[in-house]
């Protein structure tokens, strides 16, 4: 059995979903295709990144993910097929592996270079689908493209740590669909710079004058922690918290949103791209 799992900016009202699992299904119909996700805002690197970031060590090793993520194959971005931390990965050179792979070191990456060897008409997503299904057959990746050694790298919403450790900077990445906010300040970051001293965050540089609105003081280990004893958990709601999610990112969130009445990201203004800082205090 393999494994393709699909990740794309389509959305499901177009046709554009089911036309590439049916282009899998009819040259290797033995694939199990699994979406991840298919509301990708439009072109949006840094989300897909971190989706798959936080998806993908759940599948078996040797999964193979195809990310229809501003796909095109142009002058500044080739197309790719990597191997790392014995998963595959086929995107265009846009920066969301290099975004995903700061840590690990890929074990092989190639530049596609199939295209000369398909139909005239064929779409990038038709190279995708190529190239996931040779890898599915156990072909090597060496046979559809030439080996190289780096790949692009986007730094514009890479998390910095502030002068003399003195805080984490970091951005807005992705609001899921309760509207919590995730940014890409790791807890491996935090516990490194932070040596164990007390902090505040800023949520939200714009209202930094509303201490109410724009800091947190905790980094709770679950949601349901921030409820005071004196209440039940059904009866607390509205309180904006901070947790490291189940990906390992810093996330800020509303407890038990009321949809009436609005989400973390609409109610502390907090949107893509965002900064949000962690400042270290001295006692």
């Amino acid at each position: 059995m393999s494994i393709i799992t699909l990740t794309t900016d389509y959305g499901l009202k177009d046709h554009f979903v089911g036309a590439l699992k049916g282009k899998i299904l009819s040259e290797y119909r033995e694939a199990t295709i699994i979406d991840i996700s298919h509301g990708i805002g439009a072109f949006n690197a840094a989300e897909a990144s971190y989706i798959l970031g936080a998806a993908y060590n759940s599948f078996p090793k040797g999964t193979i993910h195809l990310i229809g993520v501003d796909a095109e194959r142009n002058k500044e971005n080739q197309h790719l097929a990597v191997q790392w931390n014995d998963h595959y990965f086929i995107c265009a050179d846009n920066g969301i592996l290099g975004m995903l792979m700061q840590k690990i070191v890929p074990q092989k990456m190639v530049a596609v270079n199939i295209h000369d060897r398909l139909h005239e008409d064929a779409t990038d997503l038709d190279v995708f689908v190529t190239v996931a299904c040779h890898i599915a057959r156990g072909g090597l990746l060496n046979v559809i493209g030439k080996e190289i050694e780096t790949i692009k790298q986007v730094t514009e919403l890479q998390p910095n740590v502030l002068a003399g450790k003195s805080g984490i900077k970091g951005y807005v990445v992705y609001i899921d669909h309760l509207g919590n906010v995730v940014t890409n300040i790791s807890k491996k970051m935090f516990l490194e710079v932070a040596k164990g001293r007390p902090y505040e965050i800023v949520i939200n540089q714009k209202t930094k004058q509303r201490v109410d609105r724009s800091t947190i003081k905790t980094i709770w280990p679950r949601y349901s922690d921030v409820v005071p004893d004196k209440f039940s958990i059904k009866e607390y709601e509205g309180q904006k918290l901070a947790i490291f999610n189940e990906a390992g990112f810093l996330e800020i969130a509303i407890f038990r949103p009321n949809p009436a009445y609005g989400s973390a990201s609409s109610l502390l203004g907090l949107q893509y791209r965002d900064p949000v800082t962690i400042n270290f205090l001295t006692e």
